[in-house]
């Protein structure tokens, strides 16, 4: 089963994720901000990571150019997800080794077929 870490400061943005991710056959952990992924990245890579920017302790592409440095760090298909939606912040983004943005809010349809384009399912 694949997993996806699903990174943001809202647990209900997490649960909403969550219950998504689940019925398209992920296991789905959770982080509340960039450190907490960062850790958990440490402890065992994902092969996707959905991904808020604006978080406190360290934000999402802080977050994203640290996961690239580390081991296997290139490895997971980051999903950036949030309300950031202005072209600076989406070609950084995609510079960075994101592999797709999806801006908030989201449904069940936008985020699978986020997914499939990325070739998660």
């Amino acid at each position: 089963m694949k997993t996806c870490l699903v990174v943001d400061d809202s647990r209900v943005i997490r649960k909403v994720a969550r219950r998504i991710l689940e019925n398209l056959q992920f296991e789905v952990l959770e982080a509340a901000d960039g450190q907490e992924a960062l850790d958990a990245c440490k402890a065992a890579m994902p092969n996707a990571v959905l991904l808020d920017w604006n978080m406190p302790v360290m934000d999402g592409i802080t977050f994203l150019k640290h996961l690239r440095k580390e081991q296997g760090g290139k490895d997971p298909i980051v999903v950036f997800c949030t309300t950031e939606n202005d072209l600076s912040h989406i070609t950084e983004a995609l510079t960075e080794g994101a592999s797709e943005y999806i801006m908030k809010p989201f449904d069940g349809d936008i985020l699978e077929a986020k997914f499939q384009e990325v070739g998660l399912i």
